[in-house]
């Protein structure tokens, strides 16, 4: 019989490395209290959940999500590579807004530099606009701000919005979600853009070059495999969603695991984890080893080589699988839906 446990190490370590996940998910119960003071008879879903969703009437919905790349712009920085970060913008906000249903529309990125050099922020939108192209959305916009005397030059930060669409019989609902429905994870392109604070502190400070080949990434050199931009999974979500098989989702981002699987979930049920069911990629290891910790340990930071996951019936856990793949996502059941709250891990 399979032990089934609850690791949270990882985030420990993650917290030495700067950032406190619990503090984060605090301040988002406090964002929400003041969000309840500032809304409109339109608004059906708020903070918390991966997208806010408004109601335009007539059976349709706009969705909207906002979000950044976070630390992995210093890898960046200090590969000297920027065509690729603006993917992972892309695909952090249109990941979001397609867990609920929606398919993306446009997106309007911001870019803050502390001095603006003008080939650097184009190689930067191209990536936006690539991610753009890949999500099947429109750039409509954006902003890019020079910050002389409050950002050192070379630095910069990139955010993004993205506003999706999605009719109403097609929204994906935590409350269709039953026990005994199949969880069906999408594989990652490698870490995503989460848990750099930590993948920085272990992998990067120490001296560790990012431009030699690396023999445990199969010769790739570290800063192809950090600067791997983000799995957008707008097709085979919206595939799923069009095969009827989709019930809910969630995109595995900040807080790994244990805090996304739950968002898609209603009270009551939680998620069981196989995780003999996939072998995370060599990259997640070599993060556990330097941060001497066990692989179990970084499910609550990392995505550990499922960067999405969608409950499915059961009876159809097949046919999801064959409909994802299909649509361009390499997908595999990785765990099913229980009663009795939280993330357990066998």
């Amino acid at each position: 019989m399979k032990r089934t446990v609850v690791v949270r190490s990882g985030e420990e370590a993650y917290r030495r490395a700067g950032v406190d996940v619990a503090a984060a998910a605090r301040a988002v119960g406090l964002y929400r209290a003041l969000a309840a003071g500032a809304t409109r008879p339109e608004v059906v879903q708020g903070v918390g959940g991966f997208a806010g969703l408004v109601d335009l009437g007539d059976g349709r919905y706009l969705a909207a999500g906002t979000d950044g790349v976070g630390t992995k712009l210093e890898v960046a920085r200090l590969a000297g590579r920027y065509d690729t970060v603006g993917i992972d913008l892309v695909a952090m906000c249109a990941n979001d807004v397609a867990c609920t249903g929606a398919e993306p529309l446009f997106f309007l990125d911001y870019l803050a530099v502390g001095r603006l050099v003008p080939e650097t922020a184009a190689a930067i939108v191209a990536g936006v606009a690539e991610g753009c192209r890949r999500a099947g959305c429109a750039l409509l916009g954006g902003e890019t701000a020079e910050h002389p005397g409050t950002m050192e030059e070379g630095r910069f930060d990139l955010a993004g919005f993205c506003v999706g669409i999605v009719r109403e019989r097609d929204l994906l609902r935590t409350s269709d979600v039953r026990a005994g429905d199949a969880l069906v994870g999408l594989r990652s392109s490698g870490l995503h853009s989460n848990g750099f604070s930590l993948v920085r502190r272990v992998l990067v400070e120490d001296g560790r070059s990012l431009h030699a080949p690396v023999a445990a990434l199969g010769g790739r050199t570290l800063a192809d495999e950090l600067l791997e931009p983000t799995a957008i999974y707008v097709s085979p979500l919206l595939a799923l969603r069009d095969a009827g098989l989709a019930r809910s989702a969630a995109h595995i981002t900040g807080g790994g695991f244990h805090e996304n699987l739950p968002r898609m979930l209603p009270p009551g049920l939680g998620a069981e984890v196989d995780t003999s069911a996939w072998t995370p990629p060599p990259i997640f290891g070599m993060v556990g080893e330097a941060a001497g910790l066990e692989p179990r340990g970084l499910f609550g930071v990392l995505n550990m080589g499922i960067g999405m996951v969608v409950a499915v019936p059961a009876a159809e856990a097949g046919r999801a699988v064959e409909v994802a793949g299909a649509a361009g996502a390499e997908a595999l059941v990785v765990g099913r839906v229980a009663r009795g709250e939280g993330v357990r891990l066998t």
